[in-house]
């Protein structure tokens, strides 16, 4: 049986990925896995390696999170989880192309690992990345062949009161998220970028539209022979 095609969903911090992806796990368990990037960043208080800011379980080997514990926590901050290393070692992986992105933030190393996707692929789930655009940009020049989706807010001053109403920033790393999501509002716009934009003006809409496109890749994984995501395969 042929792997579940991935999903690339990308877009700046505070467009809501996270609470949209949590709702649409808890609606889809045994459905999806998330992959857990490596970042060489200090841990923040209460995160653990492989670990969420809540503490929840991962397995390690499989760099899979058990779908029902994600939802022991209403903190959006709960998918905030990564395998916490040096950049020495990242480097090393990168070098020896045990990486399928990778990208730098804030003087931070951030990727994702070829080994985090197959291992959830190999439970024949469907799995999750999410990634910056400059991650987007790195996947497709692979052979992975997700499915792309960005979220984006409607405007910039909607996207930096949520980051201001999160109060979790200094005013310099705010300043450095929303350069970021300028950056990334614009590329998102650019064609064949992304198979889907969604603007995240209301949640409930938003998540119907993320919920249409996601419920066909399920689809296929329960039944191959409709085809992975209709005409975009």
């Amino acid at each position: 049986m042929s792997r579940p095609r991935p999903v690339v969903l990308s877009g700046p911090s505070g467009a809501g990925k996270s609470t949209l992806l949590k709702r649409l796990m808890k609606e889809h368990e045994g459905v999806f896995g998330f992959s857990v990037s490596h970042t060489t960043r200090n841990p923040r208080p209460g995160e653990e390696n492989g670990k969420g800011l809540n503490k929840l379980p991962m397995l390690l080997g499989a760099t899979l999170l058990p779908v029902a514990d994600v939802f022991s926590s209403d903190l959006e901050t709960s998918f905030s989880y990564y395998h916490f290393t040096t950049r020495e070692a990242m480097q090393e992986g990168i070098d020896n192309g045990d990486f399928i992105e990778n990208a730098e933030f804030s003087g931070n190393m951030y990727g994702t690992s070829k080994a985090a996707i197959e291992d959830v692929q190999a439970q024949n789930l469907i799995c999750i990345l999410d990634v910056d655009i400059q991650g987007v940009r790195r996947i497709k020049e692979t052979d992975l062949n997700p499915i792309y989706i960005s979220i984006q807010p409607p405007s910039m001053d909607i996207l930096e009161k949520r980051l201001r109403d999160r109060q979790t920033e200094t005013e310099d790393s705010l300043q450095k998220r929303l350069e970021a999501a300028r950056i990334d509002m614009e590329l998102s716009q650019e064609p064949g970028m992304f198979d889907m934009v969604i603007i995240n003006d209301d949640l409930e809409r938003a998540y119907e539209e993320l919920k249409e496109i996601l419920d066909e890749v399920s689809e296929y994984t329960r039944d191959p022979q409709r085809g992975p995501f209709g005409g975009l395969c």
